[in-house]
């Protein structure tokens, strides 16, 4: 085996191959998210789509990710151990993402054809969930407790980067040579990352493709459960604990501000100041870089620092102050430097918020489940985008944009309110259920909390 060419590209035995592989995949991951999340609203609101037009596509683009919490059952229940538990399911998940994107380049839709982007955005972002399921869960399998808040950063910097590349290169591609462009563009980045896929190993002796020789890792033996009774039972102890449902209302209200703020950037930019999608893909683009920078230097070193819980406090923080100052500016929003302030600023305390708080989630999951259970928590933040497009869609007739600016207001103060008072868990406990299976010479190996 250490003849073979790549034998030394194993996971489980590098810590630098662990955390590039993180960043890089989410940098995949951004890609569908800068294009259908980002580039297409802002062509939509320049071509003169309305608020609930651009809401209802990002509304439905989004739902895949509030229902991927099924891909977790399903990734924790069956997998091609041989190939390792998660690999297989990222390299399927996107090849569908290419084809999909080829499809749409081929298809065509018209600014107008807003049932066709919709559906579209969603059958995209559905693949785009199971490739996040995925990666999600190998973080979680392969990652020391050591590595978890600089990995966090690594992942959501990656994925504020790669939407980064693909808002600013899909929406200049859009406004000189057409959407088509901008879905190949897409494609053929996703499928360089997915050949790097390919070349990996999660762990020693595990094969590269189904038909490659490998053999299934003692570990992910133990570890995979293999059938649906002890996957939902094992979950739902795991939900039902305390700290995991106060946990809830904070991911629905980091879930609630995006689905908000996705769509009123190009709504203000093209409505205030009457910007192209080229100008407002390009703002978009250069404040996802930043947030992409925060992510990997800012955000991984205040978790590593002060922890997640105080982390998450100071972001919310942040996030209160930002958005009251545009509702008490909401006659200023036409003025060039607050606009661009407010891009930059949400878009890089989204980030930062998403990387401090994510320990917090990988802390809480079972191992057995981790897929599933860590998923759910996604799914829940990603719920509260779905709630957010809705209510930016409805904001005509609940009066006007500055009142959707209020509402999320209200969900960062609970969220505050709940990092405040209640103790979620450090990284120095191991779950009751897993540490009795543990001391009875059964379960997996032990992941800490």
């Amino acid at each position: 085996m250490g003849h073979e060419p790549g034998a030394g590209w194993i996971l489980a035995e590098s810590r630098r191959l662990r955390l590039f592989t993180l960043f890089i995949l989410y940098v995949a991951q951004g890609v569908p998210i800068g294009l259908f999340w980002f580039a297409i609203p802002a062509w939509m609101a320049a071509q003169g789509a309305s608020a609930a037009d651009v809401g209802y596509v990002l509304g439905l683009t989004a739902l895949p990710w509030t229902l991927k919490l099924v891909n977790g059952f399903i990734m924790d229940r069956y997998t091609f151990l041989p190939m390792g538990r998660r690999r297989v399911w990222i390299i399927g998940a996107q090849m569908m993402m290419i084809l999909l994107m080829g499809l749409a380049a081929l298809v065509g839709p018209k600014h107008d054809d807003i049932a066709l982007l919709a559906a579209i955005g969603f059958l995209v972002n559905m693949a785009t969930t199971f490739q996040d399921v995925a990666v999600d869960g190998l973080a979680v399998d392969i990652m020391e407790e050591d590595e978890r808040a600089r990995g966090s950063g690594m992942m959501f910097g990656g994925q504020a980067i790669g939407a980064a590349l693909a808002t600013s290169f899909t929406g200049m591609a859009m406004a000189r040579l057409g959407p088509a462009a901008a879905y190949l563009i897409s494609a053929g980045f996703v499928g360089l990352i997915t050949l790097y896929v390919v070349w990996l190993r999660e762990r020693p002796g595990e094969g590269r493709l189904p038909w490659s020789a490998g053999r299934v890792h003692p570990r992910n033996a133990r570890v995979h459960v293999g059938a649906w009774w002890p996957i939902i039972t094992t979950t739902c102890r795991s939900l039902i604990a305390p700290a995991s449902l106060l946990w809830i209302p904070v991911q629905l209200a980091t879930g609630f501000h995006y689905g908000v703020l996705t769509g009123a950037t190009p709504l203000i930019g093209a409505g205030e100041l009457g910007w192209s999608e080229a100008q407002v893909t390009g703002l978009v683009g250069a404040g996802q870089i930043a947030a992409g920078i925060a992510g990997l230097t800012l955000g991984g070193w205040i978790g590593d620092r002060f922890g997640a819980r105080k982390a998450s406090i100071a972001v919310l923080i942040a996030f209160l102050a930002l958005n009251g100052t545009m509702i008490a500016l909401t006659s200023l929003w036409s003025d060039l430097l607050v606009y661009r302030g407010f891009v930059f600023g949400w878009l890089v305390l989204d980030t930062l918020i998403t990387v401090v708080s994510q320990p917090i989630s990988m802390r809480l999951c079972d191992p057995r489940v981790a897929a599933t259970q860590f998923t759910i928590y996604m799914a829940i933040s990603n719920f509260g985008i779905t709630m957010g497009a809705w209510v930016l869609g409805a904001s005509s007739a609940l009066g006007g944009l500055p009142v959707v600016f209020v509402a999320v207001v209200t969900w960062h103060a609970l969220a505050l309110l709940l990092m405040i008072v209640v103790r979620y868990p450090g990284g120095e406990v191991v779950t009751a259920s897993v540490a009795r299976q543990l001391a009875e010479g059964e379960g997996p190996e032990p992941v800490l909390n």
